[in-house]
């Protein structure tokens, strides 16, 4: 599925540049970004298994004085260095998304349960997971850059001219096996995160308020 084709153009949707933006814009940037690390600490608190990044960051964590937020934003830095021979373009978003994940992620671990009764684990996985998704649409529509993996993933098809659908596959199971060798979480709610999480951002970008924009105005269809 590629989801780039289908992003809205939204209320807040910002044109043009990356780096320059309205209130609106940036508001539901800042908020997406806030509840994407939010629906991740949940799912990470289920302890049911992480998605792949986070499996990445939390065997990470555990081999370092790092905290999961801390892996993630360090994670996100060196993949950022990645993009340079790409020649891949960030901006206002793509750096929000390093550094506001990462913050997010470990204050929702401070205060989010970690229930032990499997049916409310499983409960909060899919609820991070649909969290998650809202999140990353309203991420996405806000329009100002792609996240570091998703940059990395679409810097790799235009450099190389490598499908983007095997070259995500190829980032996803490399972080995940990383991670899992370095003592992440993987389980039921991997399985759960991986294949739900595409599908309900679909679901998601499909509902939400669409604007009319003149043509002639560019506008940025990256996604994370």
């Amino acid at each position: 599925m590629d989801i780039a084709r289908r992003i809205p153009v939204t209320p807040w949707s910002s044109t043009g540049t990356r780096w320059r933006t309205g209130p609106l814009s940036f508001t539901v940037l800042l908020l997406g970004l806030f509840g994407f690390g939010i629906g991740e600490s949940a799912v990470i608190a289920a302890r049911l298994g992480n998605s792949p990044w986070t499996v990445l960051a939390e065997g990470l964590s555990r081999h370092t004085p790092l905290s999961i937020g801390g892996s993630t934003l360090l994670i996100s830095v060196t993949i950022l260095l990645l993009w340079i021979p790409l020649h891949e373009r960030p901006g206002l978003g793509t750096l929000a998304n390093a550094v506001v994940i990462a913050v997010s992620i470990d204050l929702g671990l401070r205060f989010l349960p970690s229930p032990t009764a499997v049916p409310w684990q499983v409960g909060q996985v899919v609820a991070g997971t649909v969290l998650v998704a809202l999140s990353g649409a309203l991420y996405l529509t806000a329009n100002l850059g792609p996240g570091p993996r998703d940059g990395l993933m679409t810097g790799l098809h235009l450099r190389f001219g490598w499908p983007v659908a095997p070259v995500r596959l190829v980032l996803e199971v490399g972080a995940l096996t990383a991670g899992f060798l370095l003592g992440g979480k993987v389980g039921v709610g991997t399985v759960v995160f991986a294949v739900g999480v595409g599908p309900v951002l679909a679901w998601w970008l499909a509902r939400l308020p669409v604007r009319q924009v003149d043509p002639a105005l560019p506008l940025e269809t990256d996604s994370r």
